[in-house]
């Protein structure tokens, strides 16, 4: 598939009938459905949005068994990360529940979390980030991440933004579940609006707390 003209309903329906037949033989007897619903329109869906959003990749199906908790051999989602930078950048989540977006940085290294939690600290980038998590979650987006269950040492309990101090990594996160548009021509078009929604966010990151 070279163009993208939408996420067919039998994607989700896929990852419906993993979940009850997560095992490889199941797998190799539907691999060709993965690769015509799921794989082909989230490649063609990469390529529409890489232009403003940065590389994209597509995450492996199977599962790392080093560290699954179930030990079943496939993931049932699939991802694709967009960025021009590691470990931030947008994440799109696809799975028989529907389609999810999200943004924000993964990262935990010292170094980042120190300039991320200098520039929450700062007045100006501090009060720059809370207004741009509050458009967020105007806008429906949940705000999440690893976070500490106190302000960490060094700053003030009564600081003016303890939650984003709190955080070790911030993404903020929309589940869209199946909307009409994911099955037509449009879909990429509304793809787009909503992951702009999170550059404030990116962009915040890449300036203050880049990996």
């Amino acid at each position: 598939m070279d163009t993208f003209t939408g996420i067919p309903e039998a994607a989700l329906g896929f990852y419906a009938a993993l979940e009850s037949n997560n095992n490889a033989q199941w797998w190799r007897e539907n691999k060709d459905k993965y690769d015509a619903d799921v794989l082909a329109p989230l490649l063609a869906l990469s390529r529409s949005l890489e232009p403003r959003f940065g590389p994209g990749r597509i995450f492996r199906p199977h599962q790392d068994m080093r560290f699954s908790r179930t030990k079943e051999p496939y993931k049932t989602a699939q991802g694709m990360f967009l960025s021009h930078f590691e470990d931030v950048g947008y994440y799109l989540h696809l799975s028989s529940s529907g389609l999810t977006l999200a943004g924000g940085y993964t990262s935990a290294s010292a170094a980042q979390l120190s300039r991320y939690r200098a520039a929450v600290d700062a007045s100006a980038s501090g009060t720059s980030l809370v207004g741009i998590v509050e458009q967020l979650v105007a806008a429906g987006f949940t705000i999440g991440g690893q976070k500490l269950k106190t302000v960490p040492r060094g700053f003030p309990k009564d600081h003016p933004r303890p939650g984003l101090l709190q955080h070790k990594s911030l993404n903020a996160t929309l589940d869209l579940g199946q909307p009409e548009w994911l099955e037509n021509n449009g879909a990429a078009e509304r793809i787009t609006e909503y992951l702009e929604q999170l550059r404030p966010l990116i962009d915040w990151v890449v300036r203050h707390a880049a990996p």
